[in-house]
């Protein structure tokens, strides 16, 4: 490893086992994504959270089409069916994305995933369901920390929540519409609001990635596929809930 990978592997190995944020900006900085994705594989294996490549769980996703996306495997135990209580889950902050998850029916190989297009992708999904993804960070800048720093950060992942799955019947993406409701605050709702314009569009890109040096991604997988409602601020003692009508709900208690 470079000095700049272990210096976060070790800073975010820390800052899980002892709950205290570190700070990304006292340390060498990453030179590029794999640099990052090292970072992730090293704190998973000194933590024994999995190697990731062979994770159950993921997130994907990007800002628009035109952009780099980025992955990160999630470790199991912050992984919850709705509705699900994060009382007990050690915090610093309470982001809440809605989301949609697909999940693979089928295995697919380093070569398949190669050689896959968003169509073929798509045709490998069995199922969605809603999520709920807590945001959080191991940094001390929070979300302001470093790209680079925030994708070795699993992409500020705190926690997922899994409502019931349904069959993948794709919807009319650009109409589909999305409710949160957090505390006592007034509902939001957004509509075709996902920066790919289809959860689908991250299948071919990430199935790439989570092939990578040979792992074969299992049937079952499952991939969250980004934010339709950015990142909304949320406090302990809030309920949260995110409702795709025609999809269905996912529940929260912070």
């Amino acid at each position: 490893m470079t000095d700049a990978i272990t210096a976060h592997a070790q800073a975010l190995i820390h800052a899980r086992r002892s709950f205290e944020p570190t700070r990304a900006a006292a340390l060498p900085p990453l030179p590029d994504a794999d640099a990052a994705y090292a970072v992730q594989a090293a704190v998973a294996e000194a933590l024994a959270l999995g190697d990731g490549r062979h994770a159950r769980h993921w997130k994907s996703g990007g800002p628009s089409r035109g952009a780099v996306p980025t992955h990160a495997p999630l470790p199991a135990p912050g992984v919850w069916h709705s509705p699900a209580d994060a009382r007990h889950w050690p915090l610093h902050s309470r982001g809440i994305e809605a989301e949609i998850a697909l999940r693979l029916a089928r295995d697919v190989t380093p070569a398949q995933a190669a050689a896959m297009d968003a169509g073929g992708a798509a045709a490998l999904v069995d199922a969605m369901c809603v999520t709920i993804e807590l945001v959080d960070s191991r940094w001390t800048e929070g979300l302001a920390a470093p790209p680079l720093a925030k994708l070795a950060d699993l992409q500020s992942h705190g926690a997922l929540v899994l409502g019931d799955w349904t069959p993948f019947l794709p919807p009319d993406w650009s109409g589909q519409r999305c409710r949160v409701d957090i505390g006592a605050r007034a509902p939001l709702e957004f509509i075709g609001t996902h920066a790919m314009n289809d959860p689908a569009f991250v299948l071919p890109v990430w199935l790439r990635h989570a092939t990578r040096g040979g792992a074969t991604v299992r049937a079952g997988t499952v991939v969250t596929t980004g934010t339709w409602c950015g990142i909304l601020p949320a406090r302990a003692g809030d309920r949260v809930t995110a409702e795709f009508p025609g999809i269905g709900a996912a529940a929260l208690q912070l």
